[in-house]
C-alpha cells in the first residue's frame, strides 16, 4: 500500500516519511510511536492518522484501527482511506460495513479497480454471488490481467451453476499465474465435477489451499512425511522402475480432511495392498472399530495406527489419503464401486434390531434422518445443513418409523420439541461410526445432508437419498446417481438455498416408497 507524504514543513515530513520507513520495515510498534509524535505538533495530519491505524492493524488492533482511520477521513475523504476502512472492517467480520465503505471510496474514484474487486468479495461472503459477479467483472474491464480477480469471478460462477464459464476463468487465471494454487485447485473441483477425472486430479493436488481443520482453521501445507511419496509407480525395493515389482514394500496412508471422506476413500487402502505387502492408514479414533472389523479382518495386511509413527523405519512409502485417485489413475469407469465394503457387527447389529423392533412395528419401514452437517464453523456448513423444524414435511409423512442418526456438538442442531415427538433418538449412545453402522444395519432407508453419515450408509450398500446443495461437492456431479455409490440417490436444488422444492420430492417420493412396501 502506497503511503504518501503530505506537503507540509519540512521536520513533520521528514517524520512522517521515518514513520512509513518503520511501517514498510515491519516495525509496526515505532511506526505508531512516529504517528503520536506527528499528531502532538499536527493534529490533523490525516496521513499520519491513517498510517496509525495501519499500524495498529497490523499489530493486531482492528479496534484501535478502525477508529483511527475514521478520524483520518473526516479530516480527508480520500479513496485509499476508504480501502484501508474496508480492509479493517472486513477482518472485523463487519461486512455491511466493508461495503458501504467501499461505495463512498467509488464515489471519489469509479475506475479504481481494487475497489471493485473488494467490493465483490464482500459481497460475496455475504453470499450475494449475483452481485458479486458484477463488481468482478467491472473489476476485469479495468485490471483484466488479474489472476485473482479471474480466480474469485470463477469461484462465484460456478456456485451460480455456469461451470463452463468458471473453468474458463480459472484456466485463464492459471495462463497469468501458473503457479497460482487456488486456481489450480478450483479448476480441479470443475473438471472433477464434470468427470474429466484424467485431468482432474494434478490439479486436485492442490487441494490443500482451501483446507480447514475441525476448527475452521486454514491448513494450508500439505500432509506428508519423510517417505518418498507414492504416485502410482510399481515400488521395488531398488526403487529403480527398470526392476520387477517384488511386493516387500509398505505404505503409509495419511488421513486428511474430514470423516466423510475416509469413508468415501478408504476403499482404496484394499486396492493399494495388490501394489505393497502392507498399507498402514492413520486412523481417525471414531473410524478406527468399523474399519478393523470391516478392513483388518478380511484384509490382514491393512494396518490401523493412532498416529504417525516417530520411526518411519517400518515404511517405504507414503501417500495422503485423497491422492489415492491420482495415484490409481482413477477415471469414471474405473472407479471402485463394488458395494458394500462397510460393515456392522453382526452382534451389535441385532442388539440394535432388537430394540428397535421393541418400539417400531416391523412392517413400518425404518428411516434414518440426517439434517445437518458436523461442523458449523466450516464455511459451506450453512448451505449444507437444515434445521430439525425445517424437515418438518417429512416426519409428518404417515406410515414412516423415523430414526435419528443426528450427531452434533451443536445446540442449534439439536431436534426441536415438535421433532423429538417424532423421532426415536439414541444418539447419545452412538460413541463411534461402528455403533452407528449396527445401527444402520436394520434400516430401510437413510436420508441425510452430505456429511459422513451418507458416506457409512452408502458403503454399507444401504438405499441413501442424499439432500445436497445446489451446485454440491464434485463428487456428487449431476443427475440423480452418483458413479461412487451405485444405491445413492441425489435429490439436487434446483435454486440455491431452496430447500422447500428438495423436500417435497422426497416428501413425494418416500410417499411412493410407503405405498410400495405396504402389506
Amino acid at each position: 500500500m502506497t503511503l504518501p507524504s503530505p506537503d507540509l514543513s519540512d521536520p513533520i515530513a521528514d517524520l512522517y516519511q521515518k514513520a512509513v520507513d518503520a511501517y514498510y520495515a515491519g516495525r509496526f510498534d515505532i511506526a505508531s510511536a512516529h504517528v503520536d509524535e506527528i499528531l502532538a505538533h499536527a493534529p490533523e495530519h490525516a496521513h499520519a492518522m491513517h498510517l496509525g491505524g495501519l499500524s495498529l492493524l497490523a499489530l493486531g488492533d482492528a479496534e484501535a484501527a478502525q477508529r483511527w482511520v475514521a478520524r483520518a477521513l473526516e479530516v480527508a475523504a480520500e479513496p485509499n482511506f476508504y480501502n484501508t476502512l474496508y480492509s479493517i472492517q472486513f477482518k472485523l467480520g463487519a461486512f455491511n460495513d466493508a461495503i458501504e465503505s467501499l461505495r463512498r471510496g467509488l464515489t471519489l474514484d469509479p475506475d479504481f479497480a481494487a475497489f471493485h474487486y473488494n467490493l465483490a468479495w464482500a459481497l460475496q461472503q455475504l453470499d450475494v454471488l449475483d452481485q458479486a459477479v458484477i463488481s468482478y467483472r467491472r473489476a476485469l474491464e479495468l485490471d483484466p490481467d488479474n489472476a485473482s480477480i479471474h480466480n474469485n469471478l470463477g469461484f462465484a460462477l460456478q456456485e451460480l451453476g455456469a461451470p463452463d464459464t468458471a473453468e474458463f476463468h480459472y484456466r485463464r487465471a492459471i495462463a497469468l499465474v501458473p503457479d497460482k494454487p487456488t486456481s489450480r485447485h478450483n479448476l480441479g473441483r470443475t473438471l472433477l465435477a464434470k468427470g474429466q477425472y484424467d485431468e482432474a486430479w494434478p490439479y486436485y493436488e492442490d487441494r490443500w489451499v482451501s483446507q480447514q481443520d475441525s476448527n475452521g482453521r486454514p491448513c494450508p501445507v500439505p500432509i506428508g512425511v519423510s517417505l518418498p511419496r507414492w504416485r502410482g509407480e510399481k515400488p521395488n525395493p531398488s526403487n529403480d522402475p527398470a526392476q520387477p515389482y517384488s511386493g516387500g514394500e509398505s505404505l503409509l496412508v495419511l488421513h486428511e480432511q474430514g470423516l466423510g471422506d475416509s469413508l468415501h476413500f478408504v476403499r482404496y487402502l484394499p486396492l493399494a495392498l495388490e501394489r505393497f505387502s502392507r498399507v498402514g492408514y492413520v486412523c481417525p479414533p471414531s473410524l478406527r472399530r468399523l474399519y478393523e472389523q470391516s478392513l483388518c479382518s478380511r484384509w490382514p495386511g491393512i494396518v490401523l495406527l493412532d498416529s504417525v509413527p516417530a520411526d518411519l523405519g517400518d515404511w517405504d512409502w507414503h501417500c495422503p489419503m485423497m491422492s489415492l485417485p491420482l495415484a490409481f489413475q482413477t477415471r469414471i469407469d474405473t472407479i471402485p464401486a463394488e458395494m458394500p465394503y462397510l460393515y456392522a457387527d453382526t452382534s451389535r447389529a441385532s442388539w440394535w434390531g432388537a430394540r428397535l423392533g421393541d418400539s417400531l412395528p416391523r412392517a413400518m419401514p425404518r428411516v434414518g434422518i440426517v439434517w445437518a452437517g458436523g461442523h458449523s464453523i466450516i464455511n459451506f456448513d450453512k448451505r449444507r445443513s437444515l434445521t430439525s423444524a425445517s424437515i418438518a414435511p417429512l416426519l409428518n409423512v404417515s406410515n414412516v418409523g423415523w430414526i435419528s442418526l443426528q450427531k452434533t456438538d451443536d445446540d442449534a442442531k439439536r431436534p426441536d420439541e415438535a421433532s423429538k415427538a417424532q423421532l426415536l433418538d439414541w444418539t447419545d449412545e452412538l460413541h463411534d461410526f461402528a455403533e452407528t453402522a449396527a445401527l444402520i444395519e436394520n434400516l430401510d432407508l437413510v436420508i441425510s445432508v452430505d456429511t459422513s453419515v451418507a458416506h457409512l450408509a452408502a458403503a454399507m450398500d444401504k438405499p441413501v437419498w442424499l439432500l445436497n446443495r445446489f451446485p454440491g461437492c464434485w463428487r456428487w456431479m449431476n443427475g440423480t446417481k452418483s458413479p461412487w455409490y451405485p444405491g445413492l440417490r441425489l435429490f439436487t436444488q434446483f435454486e440455491r438455498g431452496n430447500w422447500d422444492d428438495v423436500l417435497a420430492r422426497v416428501v413425494a417420493a418416500l410417499q411412493e416408497e410407503v405405498v410400495r412396501q405396504a402389506p
